[in-house]
């Protein structure tokens, strides 16, 4: 019985160190794995920041020209001192929908920075009408139903069509008449 007791010794210290040797092979791919994926983040963040950072002055550069032209077309708010004003007819447009049965009446004044404006406002009348008519058209009910909406509607407007004027600027739209059915 004696020689049979290291047997199943050696055996159970086998088993033990086969185990041993299996847990220490799976720990080891296991930091193996975390350290290249590990690796692979840093290498892939890195390259990201330097391009970020190569790249970070040309941004600079097109978000002070986005900057400066949106400070050169925001509405006036200053109500106490109201410009010349340029009164458009109204206008009744298709609003963006799937059943196509919406309809926006309006009509608008636009506030001018100077009277000089006024003759290149008659010259580009048409030009005016068709940049209203297509950015009115291009909204949903939803988009300018709420008083954001309007507001955002106006900014859009008020951008358009300053991009096409040269002697002045539209300070303002007034909605005179604001009808959706």
């Amino acid at each position: 019985m004696a020689g049979k007791k290291p047997e199943d010794g050696e055996v159970v210290v086998e088993k033990k160190s086969k185990k041993n040797t299996v847990l220490i092979i799976v720990i080891a791919l296991l930091v193996l794995l975390l350290l290249g994926g590990g690796l692979a983040a840093f290498f892939l963040l890195g390259s990201h920041d330097e391009q970020a950072a190569v790249s970070g002055g040309e941004t600079t550069h097109q978000e002070a020209k986005t900057e400066k032209k949106k400070s050169t077309t925001k509405r006036s708010t200053d109500h106490l001192t109201i410009g010349p004003m340029y009164p458009m007819t109204q206008f009744v447009v298709n609003l963006l929908s799937e059943s196509g049965n919406r309809y926006l009446k309006v009509a608008l004044d636009l506030e001018l920075s100077d009277i000089k404006l006024q003759p290149e406002m008659d010259h580009k009348k048409s030009l005016i009408r068709d940049i209203i008519i297509r950015t009115f058209s291009s909204k949903t009910f939803e988009e300018i139903s709420t008083l954001k909406g309007k507001d955002k509607l106006k900014d859009e407007v008020l951008d358009k069509i300053n991009e096409n004027l040269s002697d002045g600027q539209v300070k303002n739209i007034f909605f005179t008449d604001f009808v959706v059915q």
